[in-house]
């Protein structure tokens, strides 16, 4: 058997050391250092005698900082990837304005003048109460792919379902299934012992999906994290029935019987909203980050016997819904080419970090299939998981799997011998793998159903609306194009603006070209909970 270790109590990494010379040459403002042994970026900024540091690392999807040449103060830092800018001097980012601040490194000074730069790093929560990994019959743990981010996991006599978007369109309108689910993905739900559901995305938290569920199985338990912004916030203003809905604190584990339990962590960007969860049967783990941009803050559990994360991209109307100024079809198309590879080479360098036994990429899985969308389809051009998964074969010795719906993947086998034929099992013959029709009709009609209401018919609706939202103190002309139905049924029902952004529903321009964080977070984010009380404000024109 072989031993566990772990730790129960804080613990400091040393990242760098400098000698005597180097802290000597130090200059005043920005200092960038590398760890030659271990490859990874540091920035030390001096003030006379103060020093700060942090990694060289962007919080929103870890770009490298360069110096920022438009900084003639030598305090700011611009990150390659999406230019953020953080002032080095504050450890807080200048653009976008308002949104993060950097987790600061410990500086320390020895006697003879020479530096250590030094992590303190808390105790991780999967390791307490150790388990030690026990032999897998073939059959006991097999994981069974349907569709975009939804698995079902038999553990034993248990089963757990993620992210169940099994029918209808994600984001109002913009996005529907790639693969076609399994025809019994309605009997599995309604067998399973408990569903997780990441976040209130709606490629994760499906309504229409849910509503199915709850015309036969109204109490299965289903589970989410203790996020800022509840999960099933619009539940009551959805109409439907879910009886069993468990929220539960981060970083616990939850017993489900004596050999599976499961944890849920938040992410460290957006931790109001987004969470990943680590699922523990007789000793093996399965890490589900699904779209959480740094799962726990980058800290995750290495070496577990399935990791799955998302892979795609292509997750945002940014580039392909802006117009004017630098956003050209051939800058767009050259961004998307160069934002995807980034994409691919971060999730290949997680991977071979945190050596997975096997890797499945999910997640990533839909089409912008109406018609309307056609140029969104076209230029939004998505990883291919083939790609991804030969780009980790080629510098780590993980196993890697494409799932298609249907197929299952028996953990006792693999982790046996990967090279078993029957440790990945096909879908059945006759399979339809890619959908190649969607049904429209019944999604739009509920849209274009806002359209002709009442409210619309008073021009101070804007104003009412604006106000309901709580944005204020902020200085900022906001001109934004959007389809008539979907801006209508978003604000008449008080729903997040991801329908119309991240559901490609906007065409926008902006002058000067600048990320405004306060806004984008809060109609994504912050909005009220409860609806606007359109009642009350018809009252006024009675």
């Amino acid at each position: 058997m072989d031993r566990l270790y772990w730790s129960t109590e804080q613990t400091t990494e040393i990242l760098l050391c400098l000698s005597p010379v180097e802290v000597a040459n130090l200059k005043e403002g920005t200092n960038f250092f590398r760890n030659k042994s271990t490859g990874k970026d540091y920035i030390l900024y001096k003030n006379k005698s103060h020093l700060r540091a942090c990694k060289n690392m962007c919080k929103h999807q870890g770009g490298l900082f360069i110096k920022d040449i438009e900084d003639f103060e030598g305090r700011s830092v611009k990150c390659t990837k999406h230019n953020w800018k953080l002032d080095v001097s504050t450890m807080m980012y200048i653009n976008p304005p308002g949104s993060f601040c950097q987790d600061e490194l410990v500086v320390e000074m020895d006697e003879k003048n020479g530096l250590s730069l030094l992590e303190l790093n808390p105790p991780n929560p999967w390791d307490s109460d150790p388990r030690t990994a026990e032999d897998l019959a073939f059959g006991e743990v097999q994981v069974t792919y349907l569709t975009h981010a939804c698995m079902d996991l038999k553990l034993g006599d248990k089963r757990i379902v993620f992210d169940p978007w099994l029918i209808g369109p994600a984001f109002a309108r913009g996005w529907w299934l790639l693969h076609e689910p399994p025809s019994d993905w309605l009997e599995r739900l309604c067998q399973a012992d408990l569903l997780y559901i990441s976040h209130m995305h709606s490629d994760h938290l499906s309504y229409p999906t849910l509503k199915k569920l709850a015309e036969k199985r109204p109490d299965v338990p289903i589970y989410v994290g203790n996020t800022e912004r509840p999960v099933f916030w619009n539940l009551s203003h959805s109409g439907i029935q879910l009886t069993n809905i468990n929220v539960v604190p981060f970083g616990i584990w939850k017993q489900v019987d004596k050999n599976l339990r499961f944890m849920i962590l938040m992410d460290g960007v957006h931790p109001e909203m987004d969470t990943c969860i680590i699922v523990e049967y007789k000793g093996h783990k399965i890490l589900n980050t699904v779209d959480c941009t740094r799962p726990n803050g980058g800290r995750l559990p290495g070496k577990v016997a399935l990791m799955m994360s998302d892979f795609a991209g292509g997750a945002s109307g940014f580039p392909m819904t802006f117009s004017g100024g630098k956003f050209t079809e051939e800058w767009k198309a050259q961004f998307i080419k160069t934002e995807r590879k980034k994409l691919l080479n971060y999730k290949a360098r997680l991977v071979k970090d945190l050596q997975p036994q096997i890797y499945c990429p999910f997640a990533g899985y839909f089409v912008e299939s109406h018609p309307s969308d056609k140029y969104i389809k076209e230029t939004n051009i998505k990883n291919d998981p083939d790609e991804l998964n030969n780009l980790i074969k080629k510098i780590s010795d993980v196993v890697t799997w494409t799932p298609q719906p249907g197929a299952t993947l028996d953990l006792g086998r693999m982790l046996k011998d990967p090279t078993d034929s029957k440790g990945i099992i096909a879908p059945p013959v006759g399979t339809k793998i890619y959908k190649d029709c969607w049904d429209f009709e019944p999604y739009l009609q509920t849209l274009n159903s806002a359209v002709e209401d009442e409210i619309f018919l008073h021009s101070s609706w804007i104003r009412e609306y604006f106000t309901w939202a709580g944005f204020k103190d902020y200085n900022l002309v906001v001109r934004i194009r959007s389809r008539v139905d979907v801006i209508r049924h978003v604000v008449k029902n008080g729903l997040l603006w991801d329908d119309l952004y991240i559901g490609f529903q906007t065409r926008l321009q902006r002058d000067p070209d600048i990320y405004h964080h306060l806004f984008w977070n809060h109609f994504q984010i912050k909005l009220p909970l409860t609806p606007p009380n359109w009642k009350s404000f018809l009252m006024h024109f009675k």
